[in-house]
């Protein structure tokens, strides 16, 4: 399996290619980044061409200009980076911040996704733009404070379930969240702030589905199921919750993730 790193208009991606399948794109949490998606590409099937991109401000994107960036802000640099590869129609799966980020651009641009994948999804904290939320307000300080590594430690352990059983998947996660950085971690932290996914899911025509860990404690299956119960009938696909799996969905069961991510081929036909 070959991975590749690219950047086109900005904005940094890792694309595992494939003939004859659909095109896979995956949006990282706030935490995370695109590297973090390589433990489920062997789960894939082979001729799926799969698109995971580096959100501005993670890794060698370009972080966006806005100080205090909307999901729609960032839906706009998904947007530049998918017409600067000519991907037409494509399967769109966000994790956490990322399902954000996929439920503004398909409700922006329905006639460019198949089907949508709400993972683990993070319901955003509803405040105004401007407005920091107490806890977006914390991680912006304990990034600051701490600096990414002890930032990552101090965090790491929560996005698994059962980590003490787990401490490869805990050094994977803490590895990757020991990379984020000033400015994009903080104007992420901003976006979840003023995020409202309850209200985008709404607006979504887009055939979508949800999947979160049983055990997720950054984002309970109870706001998965709310996201769910928001979406409209006729966009309304299948709700999965992954038995044994905490916030780290794709990397604690990327076999349960992939099956999930397979339906979105078949039933986007």
């Amino acid at each position: 399996m070959t991975v590749t790193e690219h950047i086109v208009d900005g904005i940094e991606y890792l694309e595992r290619s494939g003939k004859g399948g659909p095109v896979l794109v995956l949006l990282h949490g706030i935490g995370s980044n695109a590297g973090s998606f390589r433990t489920l590409l062997p789960e894939l099937p082979a001729d799926w061409r799969v698109i995971a991109w580096n959100a501005p401000g993670y890794g060698n994107s370009t972080p966006l200009a806005a100080e205090w960036p909307l999901a729609f802000d960032y839906a706009g640099a998904l947007h530049r980076m998918l017409t600067a590869l000519k991907l037409e129609r494509v399967l769109l799966a966000g994790h956490s911040l990322g399902t954000l980020i996929g439920a503004a651009y398909a409700a922006a641009h329905r006639d460019r996704v198949a089907r949508l994948l709400l993972a683990s999804p993070a319901l955003g904290h509803g405040m105004a733009r401007g407005v920091l939320s107490p806890a977006a307000r914390a991680r912006i300080d304990d990034l600051e404070r701490l600096g990414g590594s002890a930032f990552a430690a101090a965090r790491a352990a929560r996005l698994v379930h059962l980590p003490d059983a787990h401490p490869e998947l805990v050094a994977r996660v803490e590895i990757a969240m020991g990379q984020v950085k000033s400015p994009g971690y903080g104007a992420a932290a901003r976006m979840l702030a003023s995020g409202r996914l309850i209200d985008d899911a709404r607006r979504l025509f887009v055939p979508t589905d949800v999947i979160v860990g049983a055990e997720d404690l950054v984002t309970p299956p109870d706001g998965a199921e709310r996201v769910y119960e928001a979406l409209r009938p006729e966009a309304r696909g299948s709700l999965t919750i992954v038995p044994e799996a905490g916030h780290a969905l794709y990397q604690q069961a990327p076999a349960g993730f992939a099956a999930a991510l397979e339906a979105l081929q078949e039933t986007a036909r």
